[in-house]
C-alpha cells in the first residue's frame, strides 16, 4: 500500500457530549432534475453570478466532480414534491445538459419549511458563497429567535432589511432611505445594547433618511449615543439633523479625517457628524 495515503480512523471522543442523528440516514435516489423545486422562503433566487456559475457548470460537466442535491420531501397543496435545500445551481445545469438525463440526489428528512430552512443553515453556515443575508433569510423562514429579533428592531425603527445587495427602492430620488443590508453589524450591536437602545440607534439614521444604512455609520451613531462625553451634549434628534444637513459630504470629509489622523472610517465618521451637532450644554475641555 502507497506510503503517502492514510486510512479513516476515529479520533478521541472523551470528554465530548456526543450528538445522536435527531432523524434518520438520508436516501440517494435518481431524480429527473426538473422534478425539482426550490422553495423561495430560504432559497436565494439565480441571478447573474448564479447564471455564470450554472454555465460553467454545464460546460464542464463531469461525474467526477459532481455534488448530489441535498434534497426533501415536502407537500404542496396536497402533491408531494422534492425540494431542493442546497445545491439548485447543479440541479438547474444538470436540467440544462442535454447530456443528462436523471441525478443521483440525497434525501433527507425535514418535512416542513423550519426544519427545511434549518438544513440550509447547517449545509452552508462555514460556506464563503452563501451570503449573511441568505442566512438571514433562512433564520427567518426557520423561526429563528434571533432573527427575528433583529427583524422587530428594525420595523420598529422604521428600517427595513433587504433580501439581497441589489434590491434598493427609491423614495423622493433617494435610494435606500429606511433600507439596509448591514445584518451582521445589526446583529452585534443587539448583542451590545439590547433591543431598546438599538432601535434607536437605527432610528436616528432612519430619519434622516439619507440613503441605505450601513455599517459605519450605524457604528459612528452608537458611539455617538452610547460615549457619555458625546451624549451629555447632543441628542438623538439633533444628531438625525446634522446628518440630514452634511449629507454625503459628511463621508468625504470623514475619509480625509481618518486617512490625517489614522483612525477608523466610522470613529471619523461619528467625530465629522458631531462637530455639525448643536450642542445642549458647554462641551467637555477635550473631545477624543
Amino acid at each position: 500500500m502507497q506510503d503517502n495515503i492514510r486510512q479513516i480512523s476515529p479520533i478521541s471522543i472523551a470528554g465530548l457530549d456526543v450528538g445522536v442523528p435527531p432523524t434518520g440516514m438520508p436516501i440517494f435516489e435518481l431524480v429527473y432534475p426538473t422534478d425539482l423545486f426550490v422553495d423561495p422562503a430560504y432559497q436565494r433566487s439565480i441571478g447573474e453570478k448564479g447564471l455564470t456559475q450554472i454555465r460553467r457548470i454545464v460546460e464542464r460537466f463531469d461525474w467526477a466532480k459532481y455534488k448530489p442535491p441535498i434534497c426533501a420531501y415536502s407537500s404542496v397543496e396536497g402533491q408531494t414534491v422534492l425540494k431542493v435545500l442546497d445545491g439548485q445551481h447543479t440541479a438547474i445545469a444538470a436540467a440544462s445538459n442535454p447530456n443528462v438525463s436523471q441525478i443521483p440526489v440525497m434525501i433527507v428528512e425535514a418535512e416542513d419549511t423550519i426544519s427545511q430552512a434549518q438544513a440550509f443553515i447547517g449545509q452552508n453556515t462555514d460556506r464563503l458563497n452563501v451570503t449573511t443575508l441568505q442566512l438571514h433569510q433562512a433564520a427567518l423562514s426557520a423561526a429563528n429567535e434571533d432573527a427575528q429579533t433583529l427583524e422587530l428592531v428594525c420595523k420598529r425603527a422604521g428600517v427595513k432589511v433587504m433580501r439581497s445587495p441589489n434590491s434598493y427602492s427609491t423614495t423622493n430620488g433617494v435610494v435606500g432611505a429606511r433600507e439596509t443590508i448591514a445584518v451582521k453589524s445589526i446583529e452585534h450591536l443587539i448583542g451590545r445594547r439590547g433591543t431598546k437602545l438599538s432601535r434607536q440607534i437605527l432610528e436616528v439614521l432612519a430619519n434622516a433618511e439619507r440613503g441605505p444604512l450601513t455599517a459605519p455609520q450605524i457604528k459612528a451613531v452608537e458611539v455617538l449615543m452610547t460615549d457619555s462625553q458625546y451624549t451629555d451634549v447632543i441628542t438623538p434628534e439633533d444628531l438625525t439633523s446634522a446628518i440630514v444637513d452634511l449629507l454625503f459630504t459628511a463621508e468625504d470629509e470623514a475619509k480625509i479625517f481618518a486617512a490625517t489622523h489614522k483612525v477608523p472610517f466610522w470613529k471619523a465618521l461619528a467625530i465629522t457628524w458631531f462637530r455639525k451637532c448643536k450642542k445642549r450644554r458647554q462641551m467637555p475641555a477635550r473631545v477624543a
